[in-house]
């Protein structure tokens, strides 16, 4: 029996079935930041999207915002039916849901809508990015710490120049 397992771990609790692709696939976590709610972002990732929607496996997006993201996806050619929406209550929960899909191996994208993240945070998505089994992007908004008749950059710009306007 031992010459048959050769090298291989010796308890099957560690014997992992890869493929060649997955071998390949850890993925780093982009960061984009935004001034239109991530749909101008989004746009630029449909078609990659609708690559990975075509391997089974879920695109998974947490706590998008109301941008039109559905018909956006169906235009580019993105399965609907492996579109899986998680709504979060707080960022803590945004990122833990980013996490858990990044890691879970059922999934090929994950998209996480959030506001600006801090040191600690970015430095969690450097460490979950070394076992990711997706592609990952965070979609920062530039704009979420403030009202919304405050907001300093116009929210149709997708050219990331700002706007700055007078409020009383």
């Amino acid at each position: 029996m031992n010459k048959l397992m050769g090298i291989a771990p010796r308890h099957p609790g560690l014997w992992v079935d890869l493929t060649e692709t997955e071998l390949h696939s850890t993925q780093t976590i982009q960061t984009l930041q935004t001034v239109t709610q991530g749909e101008a972002e989004l746009s630029q990732l449909c078609s990659q999207l609708a690559i990975l929607s075509q391997q089974g496996r879920w695109i998974v997006l947490i706590s998008p915002p109301h941008i039109g993201y559905k018909h956006m996806l169906a235009s580019a050619g993105v399965r609907m039916d492996r579109i899986l929406l998680v709504h979060t209550k707080d960022e803590v929960e945004t990122l833990w849901a980013m996490e858990k899909a990044l890691t879970s191996g059922t999934s090929s994208a994950v998209v996480t809508w959030t506001s600006s993240l801090d040191a600690r945070d970015s430095r969690r998505l450097e460490i979950v990015a070394k076992s990711a089994r997706a592609l990952g992007v965070v979609i920062e908004d530039v704009n979420a710490h403030l009202p919304h008749k405050h907001q300093l950059v116009s929210p149709t710009l997708t050219n990331g120049t700002s706007n700055f306007c007078s409020f009383h």
